[in-house]
């Protein structure tokens, strides 16, 4: 079976995006990990189905790179969001986006050439202040899990995050469904660096949108920073922006969304040759 893809990357977090809204494509846990997988795939954090939705412009699927439905992706959103617009799916709200994506609704829009403004849900479950693997973790959820983790300043990019965030990731006995790893560091008043671990792809991420969102979120409610719209510096280098009001809601998501290519891919049942 021979499918369109589009690979993209929003902020250095990858995906590869589908347009599926006639429904022809089912695909297994086994063969969105193979699709995912770095040098012997096509490799990505994610894969993203855009789907048809009876309520709104379209559906977003999303899965993580091990093959499972994941939570809500900042910046997999914004990727579908800007794929959606580069094939002409219309919009009915006067250019923005209207979205579903794990039965939440979600408005989005291009705000100019690889920029995509996104709302997300309010974040929600803070918990401050629980020790674990030595850290001092703070929690939020942006639409995914994230603890959060200040690291002292200048230390950010010595520590070991593949293996300081999986050992945090995995304390279910604290994160019962796990839990997304952000280390970050307060660089201004309304500025930040991250890292992030990412549950699902089980590494570091060069970026994580709803990850950005509780850094800098619980950055300004411990008033470690003091302004409601926060830079956050990736990994990758990019920049996403985030905004919200003084009671931590109305919270957008501001960044790139490029197109890096389009192919097309031959999908093989499991067990078969090529």
């Amino acid at each position: 079976m021979q499918i369109d893809f589009t690979k993209l990357s929003g902020a250095g977090n990858d995906f590869i995006v589908i347009d599926n809204r006639n429904l022809s494509l089912q695909l297994s846990a086994e063969q969105i990990r193979t699709l995912c997988a770095r040098r012997t795939g096509i490799g990505a954090d994610g894969l993203i189905l855009i789907e048809k939705s009876d309520q709104f412009d379209f559906r977003m699927q999303y899965y993580n790179a091990d093959g499972l439905p994941g939570s809500m992706c900042g910046n997999g959103g914004r990727c579908a969001v800007y794929f959606a617009h580069s094939i002409g799916v219309p919009s009915t709200d006067n250019g923005v986006y209207v979205f579903e994506a794990n039965d939440n609704r979600y408005d989005a829009s291009v705000t100019d050439l690889e920029m995509v403004t996104l709302h997300m849900l309010d974040p929600h479950d803070f918990r401050d202040s629980i020790a674990v693997e030595g850290f001092s973790c703070h929690f939020v959820d942006t639409g995914s899990p994230h603890t959060v983790i200040f690291s002292p300043e200048g230390e950010l990019d010595r520590l070991n995050v593949y293996d300081e965030g999986r050992a945090v990731r995995h304390r279910k006995d604290i994160f019962p469904g796990g839990t997304n790893v952000n280390f970050l560091e307060i660089i201004a008043p309304d500025s930040i660096s991250i890292r992030t671990f990412e549950r699902g792809v089980e590494d570091e991420t060069l970026a994580c949108g709803t990850g950005a969102v509780a850094s800098a979120v619980m950055s300004y409610r411990l008033g470690r920073i003091s302004s409601p719209t926060v830079s956050v510096k990736v990994r990758s280098g990019d920049t996403l922006v985030v905004s919200f009001d003084e009671n931590l809601k109305s919270v957008t998501l501001t960044g790139p969304a490029k197109i890096i290519y389009r192919g097309t891919l031959k999908l093989l049942e499991p067990d078969s040759e090529p």
